[in-house]
């Protein structure tokens, strides 16, 4: 299929901005979800870039998901004429905000410890008689056959 050099890029730059893309089982869409391409363009490049190995296609509930592989973010840089340093969203680490220090006194990191007072009430100390014997007859597949 022959697609413009402007949708092209268009399809190739959210790729890579994102690092994934989602385009619903759809060949008559006249127009993709979030790009202002026909819906059978982007899959039809992604289904050229999947050929090449240069993105993962997964496909689940009539919607193929795509994602890009490490030769695909080389590739789409060289394609796009990006420097090294832009990476796709899905590649740049989480920042997580500083965890708080610990209160002092309190037990070590990540743990917590109930009182052990408020357990011991309701808890039996003895155990069931010598004698008890429980019976299981009943309904199911315990009970007893005539």
């Amino acid at each position: 299929m022959i697609i413009s050099k402007q949708n092209r890029r268009v399809i190739y730059e959210n790729l890579f901005k994102e690092g994934v893309l989602v385009a619903k089982k759809d060949f008559n869409a006249p127009k993709h979800e979030e790009l202002d391409v026909p819906n059978l363009q982007v899959i039809k490049a992604m289904q050229s870039l999947t050929s090449k190995g240069l993105v993962k296609t997964q496909f689940s509930w009539q919607w193929y998901y795509y994602v890009l592989t490490p030769e695909g973010v080389e590739y789409l840089r060289e394609w796009l004429h990006l420097p090294a340093e832009i990476v796709p969203t899905t590649h740049k680490k989480a920042v997580r905000p500083p965890r708080p220090a610990a209160a002092p006194g309190r037990g070590g990191e990540g743990t917590y410890r109930a009182p052990r007072g408020d357990r011991d009430d309701y808890r039996k100390k003895e155990g069931a008689p010598a004698d008890f014997r429980p019976q299981y007859a009943g309904v199911g597949r315990g009970a007893p056959r005539e």
